[in-house]
């Protein structure tokens, strides 16, 4: 959904037509113009030629968890990737993509290998999460969270980021603190964000517990260090006196050993400090880290008084791990 065309076509309607469209779109779910009931034929035929509700978009289940993944096709023919989570309580989780791959080149990360082809359209990201809320319509379930950890990186792409949030919590009705944006270290971008009204929560994708395992793994490390990164996360707490999570995936003989775990436990004894740790998702070049080596992690952890949760791999049968898709279809 291209907004900017629509509002252009919507110039010298009746000022309630905006809120008809919206309400098509958002509350209704429409996936074409001529569904809706209260437009003129003349302009659903104008909406429809000129800017479409189609979102082609092809579905790959995952039947080893509650994950469904699909693969977008944009207007200009790039395609980029999201994936739906669905949890034993009953909610559903939208990962949304912020840029058609990635410049940050993270070793573990399928998508970095594509490079940056350009950042999307905050219309292409309120589309990822409007793909499944119809895909959920057919069951009566709808998106309850919308997490910006796909493809890309978010703060690479602020104010299409931001636009898209405003969109999604004002018209599809989804709460700001139900939403997070997961950057890998943009200093300038968690400052820009500590000061947004938006009660949106901040992750931070850490991955290895000093300078030198970090850079070789993250290349942004170099530019962004551990002590600056941490310095601009605890700004951002005391502004916003809000958690951060820091997302640690587990990477066999990588970063996983308890050595690593003492080293993340100093890092992390900090008030609003959480850490989540998530099991990696395969791409070519490392392997999961063991269960048991997971499970020891862990209760270092919170033997020294970490907060820490456990995230378990989504749909590792439909090549969940960021980027994985895309890049496969792009070969």
């Amino acid at each position: 959904m291209n907004f900017d065309k629509l509002y252009k076509i919507l110039e010298g309607q009746p000022k309630y037509r905006v809120q008809q469209v919206k309400e098509a779109i958002f509350k209704k779910l429409a996936s074409n113009w001529s569904e809706v009931t209260n437009l003129s034929k003349e302009l659903k035929e104008k909406l429809n030629q000129e800017c479409p509700l189609e979102i082609k978009g092809q579905i790959f289940s995952s039947q080893a968890s509650e994950s469904t993944k699909a693969l977008i096709t944009l207007s200009d023919g790039l395609k980029i990737e999201t994936v739906l989570l669905g949890h034993k309580d009953g909610r559903f989780t939208v990962c949304v993509s912020t840029q058609v791959g990635c410049p940050l080149d993270c070793k573990f990360c399928a998508t970095g290998k594509m490079g940056l082809i350009r950042n999307l359209e905050y219309g292409e990201m309120i589309n990822q999460v409007l793909f499944f809320s119809r895909y959920l319509k057919n069951n009566e379930q709808r998106v309850s969270n919308v997490v910006f950890m796909g493809m890309g990186e978010p703060f690479l792409n602020y104010d299409n980021v931001m636009k898209a949030i405003k969109y999604l919590n004002e018209d599809l009705e989804i709460g700001a603190r139900r939403m997070s944006i997961s950057t890998s270290g943009v200093l300038h971008g968690i400052k820009k964000f500590s000061n947004e009204k938006m009660q949106v929560n901040l992750a931070i994708s850490l991955h290895a517990p000093n300078d030198k395992l970090r850079s070789e793994l993250m290349p942004i490390n170099k530019r962004f260090p551990l002590d600056k990164l941490f310095a601009e996360v605890d700004e951002y707490i005391k502004k916003t006196g809000r958690r951060v999570m820091f997302e640690y995936l587990m990477i066999r003989g990588v970063n996983d050993q308890p050595h690593h775990a003492q080293e993340l436990a100093k890092l992390m004894k900090k008030y609003l400090y959480m850490v989540n740790l998530i099991s990696y998702n395969p791409t070519g070049v490392f392997k999961a880290s063991k269960t048991a080596d997971i499970r020891k992690f862990k209760e270092i952890l919170e033997r020294e008084g970490v907060a820490v949760t456990q995230r378990y791999s989504f749909g590792r049968d439909i090549e969940a791990a960021c980027g994985q898709l895309t890049t496969e279809n792009k070969k």
